[in-house]
This record gives structure tokens, C-alpha cells and sequence, in this order.
């Protein structure tokens, strides 16, 4: 098959794009002929940079050629010279093209039916405080055929779309990036976060758990990384250690670094993280949205309450205070659950999803559905806003 993806905000080192890169590479070694597309972030505004500078956030850099999953793999690739919406002219005749993002679906629906079988790649419920609440929406009632990543993204386009034929493609993990041997505690009990100032990551509710647990806990670290430079809004505990924008190399042995890794986000599609920490065999303490009721539940981790340090905290006493031959089995628990189901098998389901896609007979309705209005002028209100 010729399958083009369709992206928005360039190329990135974000969650999302790892899980688009990776479907783009196994893709490829199976035969098929793969191109990423996607037009650059919108210009980054005076206001923007001097708020960022004001809040100690560092300059905004421009990201048209910034590291991302997308060129680490090798994906043939193209970025526009602009911020506009994908046309046809920007497109090659394929069999199946894929919207990565609601932005982006509304651009696939605008697509000739020469450009392929048009297909919606949900990571996430993307109707944010940020976004055009109504046009996000509209686009989940698109007649694309969906492929969702989690659970409750499956149970949501049933339940609220009225879409009940989607294909569920659970995310994996590159064990080849990803890998830890079995191992004891730590000499010194040490807990693991994502550093992220966007609220919705829920960082500031693991620090504050990490504070609590750190009253009752001798000598307990913290390791944290992220793609965000540290703000005084947010601040680590002076003896964390911290790793902005890790190299792929790093990332197991930051994630092997720890006995427990924390998950807080409020609002999340999967949450990769979690099988990272899982697969470099680090049990997690997740609150229950993306992927984690999916993931922890068999013993690869605790799930707590959403937005409930303390309760989080608890559960870091527990697993820090287990033996090391309780916490081993707790490890390999985790290592067992993220390993269990392989980016081959993924793929599997990704591409038998493209030939569904292919052979449903509501293609004909997708071809024959009107343009859709306002896309002539991008909404100015998107600012700097990242997809997925």
C-alpha cells in the first residue's frame, strides 16, 4: 500500500509522534511505501516569547528542525514551508491517507479521493480548553474510519459519536530503546516523573506526593526529565536530578534509575511513559485516565485517585517499603505486562485497520461528503499549541 500520514506542528520528540514514527518504520520494512507530511508550527508571537522569558521558561525556539521520532527513524518526510492546511497539491495518489490529529482531519476530509481511503488515527479526546470545542467534535462524527489507541477512546466514539466500528490498536513499546535487566532496589529509594509545566500532565500533583512521602522516607530522590526547561513555577526539590530532553540512549537508564515511577495526568490518550517504565521493569503509581486502568491493574503498578497527592504518596510509601524480593516481583510484573504484546503485533492490527478501512462501504460517503467550510484561514487562537 501507498500510505501518507498527515500531521500538524512539524516534527517532534512528542509521545504522539513516537507511536506515528514507529507504525511508519515496521510499515515500511513490510513493503509498503510511507510518507509523513505535515505543515510547521504556527510563528511564534513576541507576546509568547517575552510571557515564556518573564516566567523563566527560557526562549521559545523555533522547532522546523528540531530532533524528532520521524527523521531518528528514517521515515521519508516532508515539511511544509508554512503554517497552512494540507492540500492536495502537497499530497502524492496513494491508497490510504491518515489524519493524526482533529486539525488534521478536517484537512484529510478536504482531500480528492485520489489521495486515498481517508482514515482518523485517534491518540486522545482532544477537545481542550485551548481549541474550538464545536469543530473539534464535528471532526470525531467525520465518516473516517477511526483506529484508537486505548480502551476508553473506543468506549467515548460509541458512546458519544455514535461510531461503534473503530479499531482498537493498543500503543507498545521499543524493547530495543526501552530494556532493563532484572535488578534490586536501590541503594537509596528513588522515585521517577516526567517534568512537565502544561497542568494537564498532572507534574505538579507528583511533586507534592513526592514532598509527602519524603517526610517519612529517609533520604528519598527524585529523577526527572522532560521536554520543558524548569520553571520557578514549578520546582524540583534541590537535590533532584534532572534531564532535559534526554538522548533515546538515556531513557531506559533514567527509567531504571527508580524503584516507582509517577503518572498524574489529568487528561491523557495513553500515556507512553507508563509501558517505558514498565518495559525498564519500574512498577508505576498512575492515576486512572489514558491507558493505566489497561496496564497497572494485573501488578504492574498501584492506580490512585486523579489529583490526590496524598493518596499517591501513600502508595509511594508501599512500594518503597516492600522487601527487595517483593519489589522484584513487582518488577517483573511490570516488565511482564509492557512486554507482552510487541510493536510486530501492533502493527499487525494497524494494517489489517488500513485494509478495513479500505474495503468499508461508507468509503463511498467519505468520497461523496461536502468540503469542509473555514479551512481557507487557520483559527488564530491555536497559538503555539502541540498536537497530540
Amino acid at each position: 500500500m501507498k500510505i501518507t500520514f498527515v500531521m500538524a506542528g512539524g516534527f517532534n520528540l512528542t509521545g504522539g509522534e513516537r507511536v506515528i514514527a514507529a507504525y511508519a518504520k515496521h510499515l515500511i520494512q513490510r513493503g509498503h511505501e510511507v510518507l509523513a507530511v505535515s505543515c510547521p508550527s504556527p510563528p511564534i508571537r513576541w507576546r509568547e516569547q517575552f510571557r515564556s522569558l518573564r516566567k523563566g521558561r527560557g526562549w521559545i525556539p523555533d522547532n522546523s528542525n528540531e530532533p524528532s521520532h520521524i527523521r531518528h527513524a528514517g521515515v521519508p518526510h516532508k515539511l511544509l514551508k508554512a503554517h497552512r492546511p494540507v492540500v492536495d497539491a502537497d499530497l502524492p495518489d496513494a491508497d490510504v491517507v491518515i489524519a493524526t490529529w482533529w486539525e488534521t482531519a478536517e484537512w484529510v476530509m478536504n482531500l480528492s479521493p485520489n489521495k486515498g481511503t481517508k482514515v482518523y488515527f485517534v491518540q486522545h479526546h482532544e477537545v481542550f480548553d485551548y481549541l474550538p470545542k464545536a469543530r473539534v467534535e464535528a471532526t470525531y462524527r467525520f465518516p473516517l474510519h477511526k483506529i484508537v489507541v486505548a480502551r476508553w477512546l473506543a468506549a467515548l466514539m460509541k458512546e458519544r459519536y455514535g461510531d461503534a466500528d473503530v479499531s482498537l490498536v493498543p500503543n507498545s513499546v521499543d524493547t530495543a530503546v526501552f530494556h532493563q535487566p532484572s535488578r534490586s532496589k536501590q541503594s537509596q529509594p528513588t522515585v521517577g516523573v516526567i517534568y512537565s509545566t502544561d497542568y494537564w500532565k498532572g507534574c505538579d500533583v507528583c511533586l507534592k506526593a513526592f514532598s509527602i512521602a519524603a517526610q517519612t522516607i529517609p533520604n528519598l530522590r527524585l529523577i526527572s526529565f522532560g521536554g520543558d526547561r524548569l520553571s520557578p513555577e514549578l520546582p524540583l526539590p534541590a537535590d533532584a536530578t534532572f534531564v532535559y530532553r534526554p538522548s533515546q540512549q538515556e531513557l531506559k537508564y533514567l527509567y531504571g534509575a527508580c524503584d516507582v515511577w509517577l503518572f498524574g495526568s489529568r487528561s491523557e490518550g495513553f500515556g507512553l511513559p507508563i509501558l517505558e517504565a514498565m518495559a525498564c521493569r519500574t512498577p508505576v503509581i498512575g492515576v486512572p485516565t489514558g491507558a493505566v486502568l489497561d496496564l497497572l491493574p494485573e501488578g504492574g503498578g498501584i492506580v490512585v485517585k486523579s489529583d490526590d497527592p496524598e493518596a499517591m504518596a501513600r502508595s509511594i510509601e508501599i512500594i518503597c517499603n516492600l522487601s527487595n524480593a517483593e519489589w522484584q516481583h513487582r518488577s517483573e510484573q511490570a516488565y511482564t505486562k509492557a512486554t507482552q504484546y510487541s510493536w510486530e503485533d501492533a502493527t499487525d492490527r494497524f494494517e489489517a485497520a488500513l485494509l478495513r478501512a479500505i474495503d468499508r462501504p461508507e468509503q463511498q460517503k467519505v468520497a461523496e461528503a461536502p468540503k469542509v467550510a473555514g479551512l481557507n484561514v487557520l483559527n488564530s487562537s491555536l497559538g503555539n499549541s502541540q498536537p497530540y
